[in-house]
């Protein structure tokens, strides 16, 4: 039960948002809709059961005329339910889709929050697997949820009705053993209840597993997936390593952990289907077993059997519900806690930028300069880094920074543009600076040529002839031709057109200040060379701090600072003045 409320409750929490979202009257009225719809389906339904009692009736008293008038009655009924049952699942999917659109536009706000998305990696990401929790996830869990809250709705409203008709049936049809009647007030109504407790139970002994199992099928199938995609987009580098035979191998592994658990499922699955079928088959005759004898000593007539075993049938499957979506249960229950966890890796990753002993980034009023004051860049296992105390990038200068690999360099820059929580100490940034930062693969979205090197910026930011010009200037002429062009630029160009692309969006959003980490490594020299020249004369006032490690780089700079390993950390201490060219 502590389970079970648990579950509850973790639900509750994750849906109700949406009923309290812009779009809560629309889904309010929907979810009216459909449970006005499935009470109306119950009222037909008690309808069709009295309608059992008096067509059988006229079937056994051979009533011609009576017969004929139940037929049409019935034709009627049938009609009512269908048109109500279509257009119950028409809004049932409509509600599900604006649900959905709802969660997913909401879940991609959270975790692309002030780079969550980031941070989550960082903290080890145990919410894995982003892209299923807000697909398939979020999916099956507004399905599931809608499905099993309108049957067990429909459960509790058949249960309310039909055990009032089941009881008064009882009454009416007593219990017939050995020539004589038993008074066993509602023994039909006991009957069900006793017959659905044992068929709930056993069905939870036997399936409970499939709650576990579920949740690691949905994690291993989303893990192999990953790891397709993660082969797709390096396919160059695997096939220059002729790494196929390894990618293959490592491939079936994770997949075979898919088809491992899958016959887990399997196994669990015809157990419990073995139980749940031979369940729904005796309950079938189980009704006529309790009121055969009633019937047999004339007690009762045949409509008053069928009508009993309809009755019957309709409380025994209300209570029963649990026993015939038991599968779908395991499999909600285990999206549900994947929910959970994806809710609590965000918010665990928003916390990070709220804690005391955390790095603050703040906007102040000077002299242009970025001021770094007591500041400890340590891992997230909390190793000490990099201190940079009392340092300062001055406006207008251009900064060279170099250090032994694995020192921090990389990290300074994630600290300073405010996505690197772990540390102390404080940066302070001009108010109302534009940072870019360059790192040595530049990304760029999948679509058009203008909207990659536009980017983040709204594609036609800027006109067709600042894109051809800028990309002529850095040395791409042929992509300069063809800037409506569609690709995957980070797979179609080489590392080296993919840094001249990012010098290209670094001179169309000229900001204020331009962090290169080794945004140049993989061109020759000259070419290198003649970048460092043009953002010299494109970006006359822009601030850049470079991290390089060739000797060539030392012409472009004013200033050299060098991290320099002190004890357990590095320090980042200033050089000499370069010399400049």
């Amino acid at each position: 039960m502590k389970n079970i409320r648990s579950t509850l409750a973790t639900v509750w929490r994750i849906a109700t948002p949406y009923f309290r979202s812009e779009d809560k009257w629309a889904g309010r009225a929907l979810l009216a809709a459909v449970i006005a719809a499935e009470l109306a389906i119950v009222y037909l339904t008690v309808l069709q059961n009295q309608w059992n009692l008096r067509f059988y009736n006229a079937l056994q008293d051979y009533n011609w005329d009576a017969f004929v008038y139940e037929i049409m009655y019935f034709s009627v009924l049938a009609t009512v339910f269908i048109v109500i049952a279509v257009y119950q699942l028409y809004l049932n999917q409509w509600l599900q889709i604006r649900w959905r659109r709802w969660m997913t536009a909401h879940y991609l706000s959270e975790w692309m929050h002030q780079a969550n998305h980031y941070r989550m990696q960082l903290q080890g990401d145990a919410a894995d697997n982003p892209d299923q929790r807000m697909t398939d996830d979020v999916k099956l869990f507004v399905d599931r949820t809608l499905n099993i809250g309108v049957g067990l709705l429909n459960s509790i409203v058949t249960l309310a009705s039909f055990v009032v008709i089941l009881w008064g049936l009882s009454n009416a049809a007593p219990l017939h053993l050995f020539g004589q009647d038993i008074a066993i007030p509602g023994y039909l109504v006991w009957g069900a209840l006793i017959y659905s407790i044992l068929g709930t139970v056993l069905t939870h002994l036997i399936g409970w597993p499939l709650v576990g199992i579920d949740f690691r099928q949905q994690q291993y199938e989303a893990d192999f997936r990953f790891n397709l995609v993660r082969v797709r987009e390096n396919s160059e580098q695997i096939a220059l390593l002729r790494g196929d035979a390894a990618e293959r191998e490592r491939l079936l592994v994770r997949f075979g952990r898919v088809v491992e658990n899958w016959l887990a499922i399997m196994n669990r699955t015809k157990k419990l289907t073995a139980f749940t079928a031979s369940y729904s088959q005796a309950s079938v005759i189980f009704p006529y077993i309790l009121v055969a004898p009633a019937y047999f000593a004339k007690k009762i007539q045949l409509g008053g059997m069928m009508q009993t075993a309809s009755a019957f049938a309709s409380v025994q499957g209300a209570l029963s519900f649990f026993i015939t979506i038991y599968r779908q249960l395991a499999e909600w229950q285990a999206v549900v806690n994947r929910l959970d966890g994806f809710e609590a890796g965000i918010a665990a990753a928003t916390e990070l930028t709220k804690r005391r002993d955390r790095i603050h980034v703040t906007a102040t009023q000077g002299d242009g300069a970025i001021n770094l004051k007591d500041l400890v860049l340590r891992l997230p296992n909390g190793t000490p880094l990099v201190n940079a105390d009392r340092f300062s990038f001055c406006k207008g200068e251009r900064t060279l920074m170099t250090g032994p690999s694995g020192s921090g360099k990389s990290t300074l820059f994630r600290a300073i543009a405010g996505i690197w929580p772990f540390g102390a100490g404080s940066v302070a940034i001009p108010a109302g600076a534009t940072l870019m930062m360059l790192p040595q693969r530049p990304y760029f979205p999948v679509g058009s040529l203008q909207g990659a090197v536009e980017y983040p910026a709204k594609e036609g930011a800027f006109t067709a002839q600042q894109i051809a010009d800028t990309l002529q200037a850095v040395g791409l002429p042929k992509l300069a031709v063809q800037p409506g062009k569609h690709g995957h630029w980070n797979q179609t160009l080489s590392l080296g057109e993919q840094q001249r692309l990012g010098i290209a969006r670094a001179l169309l959003h000229a900001p204020q200040y331009l962090f290169l980490d080794e945004a140049t490594a993989s061109l020759d020299e000259p070419s290198e060379k003649a970048l460092y020249r043009l953002i010299e004369e494109k970006l006359p006032d822009t601030t850049i701090i470079s991290i390089g490690h060739r000797s060539t780089l030392d012409a472009f700079h004013q200033r050299n600072v060098t991290l320099t390993r002190d004890g357990d950390q590095f320090v980042l201490e200033a050089g000499e003045p370069a010399k400049t060219s």
